[in-house]
C-alpha cells in the first residue's frame, strides 16, 4: 500500500504535464491565454473558438472516457481473477457495437435517446454468452479469454454483414468502429457526464466486495456476501460505463486491459487503490494515446483516430504478457467429438460426389428472388459463376490443407490459420497497402500476402516456442495481431471513401469480385500445393509421433518443419489475396476428417480438403441466393457456421 500511495503524486503530475502537452497540439495561442479561456475569459478570436469548442472538449472526453475504461477493466479483471479479462476480451466491446449498428439501421429513431441503452443490452448479451460458453468455474483461466475472442468473430461477422447489406443506413456508424475522440462543441461531454456518475458508486461500494471475493467463493459467502448478485450487478455497473462511452466515441481497445495490469506492477495490491490507479492510469494512457493521434494527423493527410493508436500500442503489450508463464488452468484442452476408428472405404468418393453435385447444383439450380428452378446457364451466366465456384472450390482445400498441417506441426487441435493470426497477417498486409499507400486492394499480389503471413508465423515460432506452442500463448497471440487489424481496418473505414466499402466487402471473404484470372491462379496454386503437401505426407506422419522420434528416423526436422510453415503461409497468401479472409474452415475441415475416421496424414490431408470444398461451396451458393438480389458474402456465412462449432467444442469440453 505504501508504494502505490508513493505512485500517486507521480501519476498526478504525469496526468497534469500530459493534459498541458495535449492542449498545445495545433493550438497557436500561448498558456497564459489558454489559463485564461479556462478559468472563463470569452473566447475572441477564431484561434480562442477552436480551442474552446474542440480542443477542450476533445481533452475532457479523452480524461473521462479513458479513466472509465481503466476502472471497468479493473473492475473485470478482480471480479474475474483473471488478468487478461477486459471489455476487448470478453466480447463486450463487439455486443456494443452490433447493437449501436442495428439501432442506426433498423431503428433510426430510437439512437438519439437510447443508443446508450442498445449498447448496453448489446454487452451484457454478449458477456452472459461467454460465461454460459466458458462455465462459471473457467472464470479465472484462458476459456474465458478464447470465449470472448470466439464471440468477438461471430459477432463481427453479422456486423459486417448487416452494414454490407444495409451500406446505404450505416456510413454514420464507421467512425464509432475506428474510436474518435474529435469534439465539435460540449454537448457529447454534458450527455456523457451524468451517465457516467455510476462509477462514483463503484468507487464506494465495490471495494469491500472486491476484498471478500478475494478470499473465493465459499470465503465470501461465509462472511454474508451473496456471491453472484453481486457479481452480476457490478458487472452491470461496468457494462453501462462501457456501453455509454461506447456510444460517444467508439470502440477503442486495450485501454482496460493494459492499465490494471500496470497499476499491480506499480504496487497496487488493494482493491480500491487497484481501482482509483486504474483510472487514473486509464486517464493518462489516453491522453498520451490521442496525442499521439493528434501529432501523426498533423504529419499524415488522414485524420487518425485514437482508437487505431491506442490498438497500435497495446496489441505488442498484449503480446508481451501472452510470453507470461501461464496458470496450469489457461492450458486449454479440447478433444474432439467421438469419430470412427478408421476411414470407411465409401468416404472419400461420398465426399467427391457431394463435391461435383453442389458443383452441378451451383451451376443450375438459381433463384429470381420469388421462386426457384432449374435452368442451364447463359454463356453470359456461365462466365459470372465458374470462377466464383472454382474460387470456393480452391479456398476450402487450401485453407483445410493449412489448417491440417498446423495441427500437425505444432500438436495443437485449436491451431488454425485464422486463430492463430497466420491470415490476419495476410490481411494486415494486403489493407494497410491499400489505406498507407494506396494500392487497389483487390490488385495487390500474392506476394505481399505471403510476407505478412510468414511475419505472423515467424512471432507464433519465436514466442510460442518459450510455452512448448501451448493455446494459451498461441492463441493470446491471434487475439492481439487480430485486434491490431480490426483498428486498421475500422480506420481505412472511417476515412468514408468509396475504398472503405471495397475493403469491408473484400474483408467479408467474398467471391464477388473475383477474375477468371484470378481463380485459375487461386486453384493452380492451391493445387500444386496441394500435391508437394501430399508427396511430403510421411514427414507429417513422423512428426506427429514426435521430433525425436522423427529425427531418430532419418527426418531433417527444422528444414521439414520450415518447409510445411511455408506452405501454409502461401496457401493462407493466395486465398487471402484472392477472396479475403475466411475464418474457421482451418479448424472445422481437419476436427471433419478426424471424426469421420481418417486418423492417418494422408486420409486427413484428402477428406479435409474435401470436407473444406463442401462448406465453402456451401457457403457460398447459400450466400448468393438466399436473400436474393442482395448477396451474404461465403466468408460471413463460414465464420458463423465454424464459430457456432468451435463454441460447441467448447461447451463440450467445459461439460466434460
Amino acid at each position: 500500500m505504501t508504494r502505490s500511495l508513493s505512485f500517486f503524486p507521480i501519476l498526478l503530475l504525469a496526468l497534469l504535464s500530459a493534459v498541458v502537452a495535449s492542449l498545445q497540439i495545433g493550438s497557436d495561442l500561448s498558456l497564459s491565454r489558454q489559463l485564461a479561456i479556462v478559468t472563463g475569459t470569452q473566447a475572441e478570436e477564431f484561434a480562442d473558438i477552436m480551442f474552446s469548442y474542440a480542443q477542450l472538449p476533445r481533452l475532457v472526453m479523452a480524461l473521462m472516457v479513458g479513466a472509465m475504461l481503466g476502472l471497468v477493466g479493473s473492475l473485470m479483471q478482480q471480479l474475474t481473477q483473471n488478468a487478461l479479462t477486459s471489455p476487448l476480451t470478453l466480447g463486450t466491446s463487439s455486443g456494443a457495437w452490433l447493437a449501436l449498428i442495428i439501432v442506426n439501421v433498423w431503428f433510426p429513431e430510437l439512437v438519439g435517446d437510447h443508443s446508450a441503452l442498445a449498447a448496453m443490452a448489446g454487452a451484457m448479451l454478449s458477456l452472459f454468452l461467454v460465461i454460459f460458453i466458458a462455465g462459471p468455474k473457467n472464470m479465472t483461466g484462458l476459456p474465458l479469454v478464447l470465449s470472448g475472442m470466439v464471440v468477438n468473430i461471430l459477432l463481427g461477422s453479422v456486423a459486417s454483414a448487416i452494414i454490407l447489406l444495409n451500406a446505404e443506413y450505416a456510413k454514420n456508424v464507421f467512425i464509432w468502429g475506428a474510436g474518435d475522440l474529435t469534439q465539435n462543441g460540449w454537448e457529447s461531454v454534458q450527455w456523457l457526464l451524468p451517465r457516467l456518475s455510476v462509477s462514483l458508486l463503484l468507487l464506494v461500494f465495490a471495494p469491500r466486495i472486491l476484498t471478500l471475493m478475494r478470499l473465493g467463493h465459499q470465503g465470501a459467502a461465509a462472511r454474508g456476501l451473496n456471491v453472484v448478485p453481486a457479481f452480476i450487478v457490478l458487472m452491470a455497473v461496468g457494462l453501462w460505463l462501457v456501453a455509454a462511452s461506447i456510444t460517444v466515441v467508439g470502440v477503442i481497445s486495450f485501454i482496460g486491459l493494459l492499465t490494471p495490469n500496470i497499476a499491480r506492477a506499480l504496487g497496487a495490491r488493494t482493491p480500491r487503490f487497484e481501482l482509483t490507479m486504474s483510472a487514473l492510469l486509464g486517464a493518462l494512457l489516453l491522453v498520451v494515446t490521442d496525442a499521439a493521434a493528434q501529432l501523426l494527423s498533423q504529419l499524415t493527410v488522414d485524420a487518425i483516430p485514437s482508437g487505431t493508436t491506442a490498438a497500435a500500442i497495446g496489441a505488442p503489450a498484449l503480446l508481451w504478457f501472452s510470453r507470461r508463464k501461464m496458470k496450469a488452468q489457461d492450458q486449454v484442452s479440447i478433444k474432439l467429438p467421438p469419430s470412427r476408428d478408421r476411414l470407411s472405404a465409401l468416404s472419400l468418393p461420398a465426399l467427391m460426389l457431394i463435391v461435383a453435385g453442389i458443383l452441378c447444383l451451383t451451376a443450375v439450380f438459381v433463384t429470381d428472388g420469388h421462386s426457384w428452378h432449374v435452368a442451364l446457364p447463359t454463356a453470359y451466366q456461365w462466365e459470372l459463376r465458374w470462377p466464383r465456384m472454382l474460387t470456393a472450390l480452391s479456398a476450402g482445400v487450401g485453407l483445410a490443407i493449412a489448417g491440417t498441417v498446423l495441427q500437425r506441426l505444432i500438436y495443437n487441435p485449436l491451431a488454425s490459420p485464422d486463430i492463430l493470426g497466420i491470415s490476419a497477417g495476410a490481411t494486415f498486409a494486403l489493407v494497410g497497402a491499400s489505406v498507407f499507400l494506396g494500392m487497389n486492394i483487390f490488385a495487390v499480389g500474392s506476394v505481399l500476402a505471403f510476407a505478412g503471413s510468414m511475419l505472423v508465423l515467424v512471432v507464433l515460432l519465436v514466442l510460442g516456442r518459450r510455452h512448448q506452442f501451448a493455446p494459451s500463448s498461441l492463441i493470446l497471440i491471434g487475439i492481439a495481431l487480430t485486434a491490431l487489424i480490426d483498428a486498421l481496418v475500422q480506420f481505412a473505414l472511417a476515412k468514408g471513401t468509396q475504398d472503405s466499402y471495397s475493403i469491408l466487402t473484400w474483408l467479408a471473404g467474398s467471391t464477388y469480385r473475383v477474375t477468371e484470372g484470378k481463380a485459375v491462379f487461386l486453384f493452380v496454386g492451391v493445387a500444386a500445393l496441394f500435391v508437394f503437401t501430399l508427396s511430403t505426407s510421411r514427414w507429417l506422419t513422423l512428426i506427429s509421433a514426435g521430433r525425436q522420434f522423427a529425427a531418430a528416423r532419418g527426418l531433417n526436422v527444422p528444414v521439414s518443419s520450415a518447409l510445411l510453415l511455408g506452405t501454409v503461409a502461401l496457401l493462407c497468401a493466395l486465398v487471402t489475396a484472392t477472396m479475403g479472409p475466411v475464418a474457421f474452415v482451418g479448424l472445422l475441415a481437419p476436427h471433419m476428417a478426424v471424426m469421420l475416421g481418417a486418423k492417418q496424414a494422408k486420409e486427413q490431408l484428402l477428406v479435409a480438403s474435401l470436407v473444406g470444398a463442401v462448406v465453402m461451396l456451401i457457403a457460398d451458393w447459400v450466400g448468393q441466393t438466399v436473400l436474393f438480389p442482395a448477396q451474404i458474402a461465403a466468408g460471413t456465412l463460414v465464420s458463423v457456421i465454424g464459430g457456432s462449432y468451435f463454441l460447441f467444442l467448447l461447451i463440450r469440453g467445459r461439460s466434460r
